[in-house]
C-alpha cells in the first residue's frame, strides 16, 4: 500500500507526496544535514537546520531562504478533521454530576489546592457511593452544591482554576 504524505510549507502552501514521489527524488546526502538535489535540471543545495521529530516539523534552508515544513499522513489529517488530537490534553475546569444522585460529602472547599486524582466529593447514586476525583492539578474556584442536596445528571458541582 502506497503511503501518502501531506506537506504544509510555511503554513501557506500544501503539497501531497506519495512514497513513489520520494523514491524518484534525485537527492544525494552531502553531510549529516545537507542534501544535493537535482530538480527539473536545476542543482539545489538544501540543509535541514531544525528538526522536531515529535511534531514532524522541519526547517530547511535553500540558498538563503528558510522554509518550515510540517509533514502529516492521511490518518493524522482525519484525526484532526474529526476534532480529535494525539498527545494533547484539554484542561477541565467544570466538574459535573455524572448521574443524578445525592451529595453525601464535600471533601474540599473553595481555594483548596488539589492534585489529579484527589477526592473532591461523594455522590450517592443507585444505592452506591461514588467518589468524584480531580481530573488535574488545580485550585478549587467554587463549589456549586451543598452536602445533603440532590443533583441532576450534568449539573455543575465544582469549578476549578
Amino acid at each position: 500500500m502506497d503511503t501518502n504524505y501531506h506537506l504544509k510549507v510555511n503554513d501557506t502552501f500544501d503539497f501531497d507526496l506519495s512514497e513513489e514521489d520520494i523514491h524518484v527524488l534525485d537527492a544525494i546526502q552531502k553531510s549529516g544535514s545537507q542534501q544535493h538535489i537535482l530538480h527539473e535540471n536545476q542543482s539545489i543545495d538544501a540543509e535541514v537546520t531544525a528538526a522536531d521529530f515529535i511534531n514532524k516539523t522541519y526547517t530547511i534552508k535553500i540558498n538563503s531562504n528558510s522554509y518550515t515544513i510540517k509533514i502529516g499522513t492521511p490518518l493524522e489529517e482525519l484525526i484532526q478533521k474529526m476534532g480529535l488530537s494525539l498527545g494533547e490534553t484539554v484542561a477541565i475546569n467544570d466538574i459535573k454530576a455524572p448521574m443524578p444522585g445525592l451529595i453525601l460529602d464535600i471533601l474540599v472547599k473553595a481555594g483548596d489546592k488539589v492534585k489529579a486524582g484527589e477526592y473532591l466529593m461523594v455522590l450517592e447514586a443507585m444505592k452506591m457511593e461514588n467518589t468524584l476525583t480531580a481530573p488535574r492539578d488545580g485550585i478549587v474556584k467554587e463549589i456549586s452544591v451543598e452536602k445533603g442536596k440532590t443533583v441532576d445528571k450534568g449539573q455543575l458541582l465544582l469549578e476549578m482554576e
